[in-house]
């Protein structure tokens, strides 16, 4: 098959020639839809984002915002976008139009459309109730953390936001979250810079990694986006996994909560609420809403960067990983995964398939994460902690780290140190300092190893005073 179809803004468009590493956002841009920005091509700003048709898991639809620069446009076949054209028209303009034109949001207008977007994904959200969480009317301006203004300001854009009623009955876009959203279509396209596989399911996607061991496994696109549109990388096969409905699945069991691996961050924040607080800490400090809309939990472990956020947060749940092959599955615990920088215990043909957590949970949990900016950005160090007392003695403890060393680890000497310990001051400061010591870290321009060394004793500290009160009280 050489062509597909999307729908855009409510028309079926049919793509014909199109290449694995061609991008929506490129795309869009050819067909006149300009209003899509290119700013950063990596996902920071915002300038670029679309509006696409999700599967809300009662049979209708939600309206998410995700990074077209970082969407390969072949992962959209048979899907449905809706960009800043999409959302009104200058005779028509869309709540969220009116109030950013009417409260100056817009200056050079360069990043106004990406505003848009994102605004209109809140605006539609169907959490979203007046009166009630963030702003009185209920809009979580953490919705725009991935989109950047460089010269307007942002305090028109978040009274726009803020001045935002709920959507009509007879809102044109809010009818498509009564009607199911399209499913991922199987589709394969063979071209000059490689072939590109949708399989329909996972044993058709096994099948293919196990004829292709070194194929580019394609999931949300967060990080490999960047590696196609910065440094022009290239797959000679690539195969989409990440509407594999294997791959989606959240389950609790007596023992353990299983966690698909093909889920974005956003899916996996709705269906947990908060039922595992450490998630539920780390998440909102996990990149952007846009990037959350897109990222998997299997990707961001799946790339084995030091610096992922996802490791310290399951090293300290004591997560294992489901690895799944044509042979079968087996697990194994997260903390052994890790081999060495950007190195795995993944086998030729194997991916994975999801995320185990032990129950019961360890009932005081802290994540800190430390980097240039709170919001939207990558860890210089991220630490994770999830402690069980027995009395005021520490029965069980474990600490996650990234950004110290090349691969995520555990503070295994840190650990050792507290465990059977009585939880005070005096301890707590001692293994402080242990725990200044874990780990290799390097100086790079994110941070110096010294800085870095003296955020890993901080964090431990922070835990303590910030968890003691809960704890005694």
């Amino acid at each position: 098959m050489d062509s597909f179809t999307l729908t855009v803004n409510g028309q079926p468009r049919e793509v014909q020639g199109a290449r694995p590493h061609t991008t929506l956002l490129n795309w869009l841009r050819d067909g006149g839809l300009t209003g899509c920005k290119e700013g950063c091509a990596e996902g920071e700003c915002g300038a670029c984002a679309v509006l696409v048709s999700r599967p809300d898991g009662r049979g209708g639809t939600r309206l998410e915002s995700v990074n077209a620069c970082l969407v390969m446009l072949p992962a959209m076949n048979g899907q449905e976008v809706i960009t800043a054209e999409g959302i009104g028209s200058p005779g028509h303009l869309h709540p969220v139009q009116h109030e950013m034109a009417v409260r100056g949001g817009s200056q050079c207008g360069y990043c106004t459309p990406g505003f848009v977007v994102s605004m209109a994904a809140e605006y539609y959200r169907p959490e979203r109730k007046d009166g009630e969480h963030h702003a009185p009317n209920g809009f979580d301006i953490h919705a725009l953390s991935g989109n950047l203004c460089r010269c307007t300001g942002y305090r028109p854009i978040q009274d726009a936001a803020h001045a935002l009623g709920t959507p009509p009955a007879d809102d044109t876009l809010g009818t498509l979250r009564t009607r199911p959203a399209p499913a991922p279509q199987p589709l394969h396209l063979s071209g000059p810079d490689g072939d590109f596989h949708r399989p329909a399911d996972l044993p058709g996607a096994l099948e293919l990694l196990a004829e292709h061991p070194d194929a580019t496994l394609l999931a949300g696109g967060t990080d490999w986006g960047v590696e196609v549109n910065i440094r022009h990388a290239r797959a000679g096969v690539t195969i989409a996994v990440d509407g594999l409905a294997e791959l989606r699945e959240l389950e609790w069991h007596d023992d353990h909560v299983r966690i698909g691996a093909g889920l974005n961050l956003t899916e996996i924040e709705r269906r947990l609420d908060g039922r595992i607080p450490l998630m539920a800490e780390w998440f909102p400090q996990f990149a952007s809403r846009l990037i959350r809309n897109s990222a998997t939990l299997g990707g961001n472990i799946g790339t084995a960067s030091p610096i992922g956020d996802s490791p310290p947060t399951l090293l300290a749940l004591d997560a294992s990983l489901i690895l799944a092959s044509r042979q079968g599955e087996r697990e194994v615990p997260l903390f052994e995964f890790f081999e060495g920088y950007r190195q795995t215990k993944l086998q030729d043909g194997e991916l994975i398939r999801a995320v185990k957590i032990p129950l019961p949970l360890a009932p005081i949990t802290g994540f800190y994460k430390y980097a240039k900016r709170r919001f939207d950005d990558i860890s210089s160090v991220a630490v994770g902690i999830a402690m069980q007392l027995d009395g005021n003695n520490v029965s069980r403890i474990r600490i996650g780290l990234g950004g110290v060393a090349a691969t995520p680890l555990r503070a295994l000497k840190t650990e050792e140190a507290l465990t059977g310990q009585p939880w005070t001051e005096r301890n707590v400061r001692e293994a402080a300092a242990l725990m200044g010591q874990e780990g290799t870290p390097l100086s790079d321009h994110r941070a110096s190893a010294k800085y870095r060394a003296a955020m890993l004793e901080q964090a431990l500290l922070k835990f303590f005073f910030e968890k003691t009160e809960v704890v005694r009280g």
